[in-house]
């Protein structure tokens, strides 16, 4: 915008221009901004590294196992110079653990094919080629370390080809690990249709998407969550058609997302994203002496409460409690206010405003926001952020069904991604 364009605008636009302008960026705290993005604090008011005054100290503690044992005694007593005889036990003082890796190396299996000649006959009989040496040279266990390597350490072909060449002294060309990959991801196909077998039969819904290249054109990433399922979906829309594909035709009671108008009208009831909403309401609260943002907030931590403590709560007590928060609501949007950010957030407010207390009516089933998918959803990102996407589309679907699998699983307790990628591959 130059100075001609300055020029034509009117009084109450160039206003506007001037307080927007004057307003402080936005972060993570008050906006959906990713923490990285935020402005690093100057030095001097950092707060220092380490462990802060007061801090309890913690020690490593001994492994379960150990694989070699030392028992160090003393031999002469530094007293009296007198030496110790017999093969006493002593008392135990102390123990340690010193733990190292060793060298880790191939484990080469060679086959070798024999033919002999029959003694009867004179037919020459070849042995036949034994299953475990056709197709690709390459072991399920290395096809599951690649699989975990890359999918969830987002590590990119140069530098996995560098980590098995330098560390196991093993030489695989790019394009070899694209087809350990193509392998590997195959055998998730089962896994994950039973994830999302088990999504369309669902009651309650979640869902969320985040951008991605994919072949060089922008595309994203969804992810789908319910209590027994977490199923991934790369695609190259933003459309709710992705929804539709998904869920098959299914509609569960109650559908959780944020305001985004492609993922609305999926369920019989919507629950609005709260985070999402309290977000702005910091921002605003932050630039603006208005009693609007104030309200919303002390309004919110209300709702927060009420969804933290649900289950200890009769029916009739959390409809008296919704009603009084409806009430607060519809008393805090028809307050008239001259703060644009207040007004801004009023009709936000209003847009969604049948879609903000729909957990009341399931108590413990539904959360107040959608934080469980932006948690599935951050791996996608770190790998976008390090790796710039994907280079075909069998790639970002393939790692969508190694998600979908491990992170179905890690909905029990204990179960560990390269666990479940061990397993399935060899499975």
């Amino acid at each position: 915008m130059d100075r001609g364009d300055l020029q034509q605008l009117s009084k109450e636009e160039l206003i506007e221009l001037v307080l927007r302008l004057q307003r402080p960026d936005k972060t993570s705290r008050t906006s959906s901004k990713p923490p990285s993005l935020d402005r690093k604090e100057r030095r001097e008011h950092a707060r220092p590294g380490g462990a802060k005054p007061g801090h309890e100290g913690h020690s490593r503690k001994l492994s379960e196992s150990f694989d070699r044992l030392y028992d160090h005694k003393p031999s002469i007593c530094p007293a009296c110079g007198l030496g110790f005889v017999g093969e006493e036990e002593g008392q135990l003082i102390s123990e340690h653990d010193k733990i190292d890796i060793m060298p880790i190396k191939p484990f080469v299996e060679r086959h070798r094919r024999f033919a002999r000649c029959c003694s009867g006959c004179g037919t020459l009989v070849e042995a036949q080629l034994p299953a475990a040496v056709g197709g690709t040279p390459f072991g399920p266990n290395l096809h599951a370390l690649a699989t975990y390597f890359k999918t969830f350490q987002a590590v990119s072909y140069e530098r996995l080809q560098a980590i098995f060449a330098e560390l196991f002294g093993l030489t695989i060309s790019q394009g070899g690990l694209m087809n350990m990959l193509c392998r590997a991801q195959k055998a998730f196909k089962a896994s994950r249709e039973q994830a999302v077998a088990r999504l369309r039969r669902a009651d309650v819904v979640a869902s969320d998407e985040t951008g991605v290249r994919i072949e060089g054109a922008n595309s994203y990433h969804w992810v789908f969550r319910c209590e027994e399922a977490v199923v991934h979906q790369a695609s190259t829309t933003r459309a709710a058609s992705v929804v539709r594909e998904v869920m098959g035709g299914h509609e569960p009671q109650v559908w959780l997302s944020d305001r985004y108008s492609a993922q609305q009208g999926h369920g019989g009831s919507h629950q609005t994203c709260l985070a999402h909403l309290a977000r702005k309401v910091a921002f605003a609260l932050e630039n603006s002496d208005d009693m609007v943002p104030l309200r919303l907030k002390l309004w919110l931590g209300t709702v927060f409460a009420l969804a933290r403590n649900i289950k200890h709560f009769a029916a009739s007590t959390i409809a008296a409690k919704q009603r009084d928060l409806e009430r607060q609501l519809a008393d805090i949007l028809a307050v008239a206010t001259a703060c644009d950010l207040s007004r801004e957030i009023q009709a936000q407010l209003r847009r969604a405003q049948h879609q903000l207390l729909t957990f009341c009516a399931w108590p413990g089933k539904v959360e107040v926001t959608n934080n469980a998918c932006e948690r599935d959803l951050r791996p996608s990102v770190i790998q976008r952020k390090v790796t710039n996407g994907y280079r075909a589309m069998w790639a970002a679907q393939g790692e969508a069904d190694v998600r979908t699998v491990v992170d179905t699983a890690r909905l029990a307790p204990g179960i560990t991604a390269f666990g479940t990628i061990f397993s399935t591959v060899r499975a």
